[in-house]
């Protein structure tokens, strides 16, 4: 069985991320997060690029989950983040390149952007932290 996942959203792509437009969609080469406010989730979204926390990272890495690959990210914090929560500390996260092929890896992108999972995966997730994203299954 497999699972969209919409994560929670705690900011966005920050003016240190390099990105251009390729066939229409939007490519980051590199990406720096700008958190405006966290929840406190595992894994968190700016569309089209996933984060997610070290733990979560060696937990998908220990379950040897496929369909994704771990690259540097850099976080800032915005003015908001700032004003919300002064200098709270952020655990440390990785960018989440999602490559694999949706319904088949244990990791996908589906067309419209969206994350797919296997049930296993999403097991994984849910146990690094995961109250505040959105969950349905995938019909089909």
């Amino acid at each position: 069985m497999f699972f969209f996942i919409e994560p929670e959203v705690a900011g966005g792509i920050g003016g240190n991320s390099d990105w251009h437009r390729e066939d229409g969609k939007m490519v980051v080469t590199r990406l720096n997060y700008e958190f405006d406010g966290w929840l406190g989730d595992a894994l968190l979204e700016t569309t089209p690029c996933f984060i997610v926390t070290h733990d979560a990272r060696q937990l998908i890495e220990r379950a040897a989950l496929t369909g994704v690959s771990f690259s540097d990210v850099e976080v800032t914090r915005s003015g908001l983040f700032t004003d919300l929560y002064g200098d709270k500390a952020l655990p440390h996260f990785w960018w989440m390149n999602v490559q694999g092929k949706p319904e088949a890896d244990d990791f996908g992108m589906a067309s419209d952007l969206r994350l797919v999972a296997s049930e296993r995966a999403l097991s994984i997730l849910r146990q690094a932290g995961l109250a505040h994203a959105e969950i349905e299954p995938v019909d089909g």
